[in-house]
């Protein structure tokens, strides 16, 4: 099973209503909120629009671009995606649905795979004709979940080489990296950024209720960024569904633990409107967690998290997907 059928699986599993509550049903209050994206400077909505959601095939292009758009108009402004979402049918569609105005409105970023910079700054390439667009916000890194890709993406004619060349065409504007397997990989990337004088603007990672259990990207890798002003992307809050799964919390549980860390945004896919205005909702009505729910909601996860069972990022290949496809690297 690859990542598509994975994510597509796991969507068609989730029963609606045991994953939305009545009171996050279209019933916006409240005004967006905003963070620093760490160095840059930027400011962006806590609640970002990740980008695989809509491209699986179960979602109509129209569909797809209604998300989009009902995400910027909602002040949703931060926009999620990977050249390899989907075949590139996610980019395509987001595309499409920041014609008419809606780039503007936006922070833009997408992820590529290659190692190398032919490899890199050609995936770059089609990623802008794909968004119709004339640059990047930001170009990341995509799946550093091997030890050595630091080091590849590093080499002389890496990839970063590439991307470095594309920032100083103003084909993008900041670079970052992402990942999901390990935070000790994370930490390589930064360690290996710094001694080749190199400050990433961003750095992506999983980061929800099971992920503070069990080899955890929020106790290893947020401190760290914190220490570099890098802006922290959190991914996955409910595991492509899977943590929901669990039956021992629910969605606005999930969103509301991730948006409490101390990072920049919460990056959730939503193949629905329904699901879209439920991050509306979370993001508008957001409460930080005070000490007391926050250990009551860690003693209740922690029983079922301890071996990562419900974080299938970590311990398998399903997300994986240039494991799946090594050629995308290049």
């Amino acid at each position: 099973m690859n990542r598509r059928q994975f994510l597509k699986a796991a969507v068609a599993s989730t029963i609606i209503p045991a994953v939305m509550s009545s009171r996050n049903l279209h019933a916006e209050t409240g005004e967006m909120k905003y963070r620093t994206l760490g160095r840059t400077g930027q400011r962006v909505s806590i609640v970002g629009l990740g980008g695989a959601h809509i491209g699986l095939s179960q979602v109509s292009d129209a569909d797809s671009v209604r998300i989009v758009r009902t995400a910027i108009e909602n002040g949703i402004n931060f926009m999620d995606n990977s050249w390899d979402y989907n075949g590139g049918q996610s980019e395509i569609r987001m595309g499409k649905g920041l014609r008419d105005g809606y780039r503007q409105r936006v922070f833009l970023m997408t992820k590529l795979d290659g190692h190398d910079a032919k490899t890199a700054t050609a995936q770059l390439d089609e990623s802008l004709r794909r968004l119709q667009v004339d640059h990047i916000d930001l170009i990341q890194f995509h799946e550093v979940i091997r030890m050595d890709d630091p080091e590849k993406i590093f080499a002389p004619s890496g990839a970063l080489e590439g991307m470095l060349k594309a920032r100083q065409a103003g084909k993008v504007r900041y670079i970052g990296f992402t990942g999901h397997k390990s935070p000790q990989i994370h930490l390589h990337m930064l360690d290996t950024a710094s001694r080749n004088n190199c400050t990433f603007d961003t750095v992506q990672m999983p980061l929800n209720v099971m992920d503070a259990h069990y080899d955890s990207f929020e106790k290893l890798v947020v401190p760290a960024l914190a220490q570099r002003n890098i802006g922290a992307l959190g991914m996955k809050p409910m595991g492509a569904q899977v943590i929901l799964k669990s039956g021992v919390v629910d969605a606005h549980e999930c969103l509301r633990y991730a948006l409490s860390l101390p990072i920049a945004v919460v990056i959730t896919g939503c193949d629905s409107m329904p699901i879209l205005h439920q991050a509306i909702n979370a993001a508008r009505n957001f409460r930080p967690l005070d000490e007391n729910e926050r250990t009551a909601l860690l003693a209740r996860t922690a029983p079922i998290a301890s071996n990562g069972k419900y974080e299938l990022y970590k311990t398998t290949h399903h997300f994986d997907a240039t494991w799946q496809n090594p050629q995308l690297l290049g």
